[in-house]
């Protein structure tokens, strides 16, 4: 094994949390030596661009396959050729693509219990695939125990990190229209402050052009060649396990890819930003195993339509934008979803558009909250391995008599939607989305109030029983939640950087060069 290198923060997943973890330090401790690490290949010169910006739609399906980890191709039908080539993983990847099962840019987990459960690997993670949704979470979304103030302050510098706008789409007659209807429909359900609107945004407009936020939005200036002395990225690099003494983590074994060299990294801090199923998988495998680690895990059950239009409630010579997306927010346990309503463009799901009549077609997508429970979670093996070595992981998710209810109301209000702004595409009901489909993933190290065996870690994100190992992602969320998930996880980010910050401080002179 090669000699051991050392920095000061390694941070494993280069995905939007990690990312946010580097970008704070970075500013808050311009000293601080960060080594932000992605098992997946740099799909573009820039670190960490969002596929939707690649202008060219070959260049832009070749960073999608490069994501896929073991399914290396277009879906569809692979050849022979490509199955050998994936190995016996291509089964996990759906190479058929049945149903709306493995998007473009991921590969599937192959879990029967939740078919649809996905992953990507690349620096950015699902930030250069993502549909840069940000919504605020509301009522009981919102995680309790952290006070009000802290919560506005780090949520306030998630909107900076990201370029969060309610107005990426023009605010356009129709969109106007579609937004009063709606409000007519489900106004008398949502909290006054939070009204039909405009769905918030990590994209800037270019003209006439959207720039969507990926990665490299969240880097900002540690993204540009020759920015960040102290900050290295490193693509290609897998953490095989973490390296453990009593209560602290000392470094890791990282395994460069292409070459496979194995060496050690040396850190004073360490950072598990891998998505809510690889960091309790790393976690796992380096012997770190709290009650909690992989239990509680959340998805958000997503009924989906689409409608044409009714020209009459549209203003004449609306045209055919149908003004980007708009929001339903989530109230309460009595109103435990959130909608939106997209054009096709904006949507993550393709929508077959039938019977055209000239005027605009919108999806219509309902994320419905559910019942957090200790029994859905993930499980690791002892002795078999998925594509990286790793130990193979399998999901347990099931939907509840609770679940069905909520899901069953969201298809009543989708119908409701489709009824006052049009006609339906087809004669099938608003339908239920394969399990995992939401990409929503949460609660698989969920933050607590207290080490009491239902979290991993405290209120800042360290995990419990360890001075300096700290996890991010959409896992960390311990809440039902219903809305996008991803701002959230940000705001939490910078929340647990600030602490990581004041702790690298404590001790100046220990500091390890990065």
């Amino acid at each position: 094994m090669a000699t051991p290198h050392e920095t000061d923060v390694l941070i494993v997943g280069s995905g939007p949390i990690g990312a946010t973890f580097a970008r704070v330090l970075s500013e808050r401790s311009p000293q601080t030596g960060v080594l932000l690490i992605d098992a997946g290949p740099q799909l573009t010169s820039r670190p960490g661009l969002h596929v939707k910006n690649i202008p060219d739609p070959a260049e832009r399906e070749r960073a999608q396959v490069r994501s896929q980890g073991p399914t290396q191709y277009v879906y569809g039908t692979p050849t022979p050729a490509q199955r050998t080539e994936a190995g016996e993983e291509a089964g996990e990847g759906a190479p058929t693509r049945p149903g709306l099962l493995a998007r473009p840019g991921t590969f599937l987990v192959g879990s029967p219990e939740m078919p649809a459960a996905a992953m990507s690997t690349n620096v950015g993670g699902m930030g250069a695939h993502w549909t840069c949704a940000c919504p605020p979470p509301g009522n009981t979304e919102r995680i309790g125990f952290i006070p009000e103030e802290e919560w506005r302050a780090a949520f306030d510098e998630a909107n900076r990190i990201l370029g969060v706008t309610q107005r990426a789409y023009p605010d356009t007659d129709a969109a106007r229209a579609i937004r009063r209807a709606l409000m007519d429909a489900f106004g008398k359900r949502l909290n006054p402050e939070r009204p039909v609107q405009p769905m918030p945004l990590a994209a800037r407009t270019e003209g006439d052009e959207r720039r969507w936020a990926g990665v490299d939005a969240v880097l900002g200036p540690l993204a540009e060649e020759g920015h960040g002395a102290n900050f290295t990225l490193r693509a290609e690099t897998l953490c095989r396990r973490l390296t453990v003494e009593g209560d602290r983590v000392t470094g890791a074994i990282l395994e460069h890819l292409p070459t496979g060299e194995r060496y050690e990294v040396r850190a004073r801090v360490i950072v598990v930003a891998a998505d809510a199923l690889r960091t309790p998988q790393l976690l796992w495998a380096s012997g770190i195993r709290p009650p909690a680690l992989g239990r509680y895990l959340n998805d958000q059950p997503q009924v989906i339509g689409a409608v044409q239009l009714n020209p009459a409630l549209l203003p004449e010579n609306a045209g055919p934008a149908a003004g980007g997306v708009s929001w339903v927010p989530f109230h309460s346990p009595e109103h435990p979803y959130h909608g939106q309503v997209m054009e096709l463009e904006a949507s993550p799901i393709p929508i077959p558009v039938e019977h055209d009549t000239g005027t605009p077609v919108v999806g219509l997508g309902w994320f419905c909250a559910r019942e957090v429970r200790h029994e859905d979670h993930v499980t690791f093996s002892e002795s078999e391995t998925d594509y990286l070595g790793l130990p193979r992981m399998t999901v347990h998710h099931t939907l509840t008599p609770a679940d069905e209810t909520v899901i069953e109301q969201a298809r009543a209000e989708v119908e409701l939607a489709i009824r006052i702004l049009g006609r339906p595409l087809t004669n099938d009901r608003p339908f239920l989305l394969p399990s995992g489909s939401s990409l929503h993933y949460q609660g698989t190290v969920r933050m607590g109030e207290r080490d009491d065996g239902q979290s991993v870690c405290d209120g800042h994100s360290r995990v419990w029983g360890y001075r300096n190992l700290f996890v991010g992602g959409n896992g960390v969320i311990p809440t039902s939640t219903a809305c996008n998930p991803t701002i959230t996880s940000v705001a939490l980010a910078v929340r647990a950087s600030e602490g990581i910050a004041s702790l690298l401080a404590e001790r100046p002179g220990e500091r390890v060069a990065g």
